[in-house]
């Protein structure tokens, strides 16, 4: 069973940057795919960015251009780089251990508890 820990979330003003970082307790070299989502006040949760074993990147339009994720096997770790942020950002951000196809980013059932990022305007 794999544990994910998020962190690095907090309060920033509009054009800020942020870095999270999920940590897994075992190893992820082998796991197919790794995503980040997030879950606005009253919305549902929704992808933000997913990435593959192999380097292979899906984003949502409304983060493409702005938001990197980026994952180290060796040290088990997924990372989302979150520049130029916007009120529309702000959420409860969660890493997912999922399945990268053709077809898009499937979440798996792992999550970890969510890290809060808030963006001012």
């Amino acid at each position: 069973q794999v544990q994910l820990v998020e962190s690095g979330g907090g309060l920033v003003q509009a054009g800020e940057s942020l870095t999270l970082v999920c940590a897994a307790s075992g190893s992820i070299s082998s796991v197919n795919g790794m995503g980040w989502y997030r879950q606005a006040p009253g919305k549902q949760r929704e992808l933000v960015a997913g990435i593959s074993s192999g380097g292979y990147r899906t984003y949502a339009d409304s983060v493409k251009g702005r938001f990197t994720i980026s994952r180290d096997n060796a040290k088990n770790t997924v990372y989302l780089q979150m520049n130029r942020l916007r009120p529309e950002d702000t959420g409860v951000y969660y890493c997912n251990v999922g399945l990268i196809t053709g077809g898009g980013y499937y979440p798996g059932n792992y999550w970890g508890q969510g890290t809060q990022v808030t963006v001012s305007s």
